[in-house]
């Protein structure tokens, strides 16, 4: 069977915005290796291309033993593409890690997917016995994880950007023990 994404031939490296954005936002764990490969893609555009943080692709030995998470437009019910994706890891007992969080531009202000992604990194990695969930965030995007309950511990310059190490507050974030059904997240009216 052929995936949605091979369906489609889009111009490296960002795909143009759609017509008409779908209103149903499926964010998850990626189960299947077509998302897999979109996820990687969309890391790519954004943060090869885009940003210009990484030179030809932002894969490194993380990859090998993350989680990678997914959010899908919806069409008709069905997963149509993986418009957002971020990865999750254990770095120790209890310690979880966050990073690669990635949504194409076309949809970043539609449905809270960035937040959403977010909610479910901690809240799935909280039922597998998370007790600390931290991230590398770029400056420009403390504020966002700020109202989504997170503290800067310190500033720092990574991939010759400024970042700060920053934590989730697990008190906001329930367990998730579901994360392959995930959670639905609806465009903004």
């Amino acid at each position: 069977m052929r995936s949605p994404a091979s369906r489609r031939r889009c111009s490296p490296p960002l795909p143009g915005p759609r017509p008409s954005p779908p209103c149903e936002f499926r964010i998850r764990w990626a189960d299947s290796d077509w998302e897999r490969r979109e996820a990687m893609a969309l890391r790519r555009a954004v943060f090869c291309f885009e940003q210009g943080v990484f030179v030809g692709d932002d894969r490194d030995a993380i990859d090998d033993h993350a989680q990678c998470l997914v959010a899908l437009s919806m069409v008709g019910g069905a997963a149509d593409a993986v418009v957002g994706t971020v990865r999750i890891h254990r770095a120790e007992p209890g310690v979880w890690w966050g990073s690669r969080l990635a949504v194409h531009p076309s949809f970043r202000h539609l449905g809270r997917i960035g937040a959403t992604l977010i909610k479910l990194a901690v809240s799935s990695a909280h039922a597998q016995g998370c007790g600390r969930f931290l991230a590398h965030v770029q400056s420009q995007n403390v504020p966002m994880f700020e109202r989504l309950y997170w503290t800067a511990l310190e500033a720092m310059n990574l991939h010759g950007r400024p970042h700060h190490r920053m934590q989730a507050d697990l008190a906001h974030y329930p367990p998730c023990d579901r994360p392959y059904a995930g959670f639905v997240t609806r465009t903004s009216a």
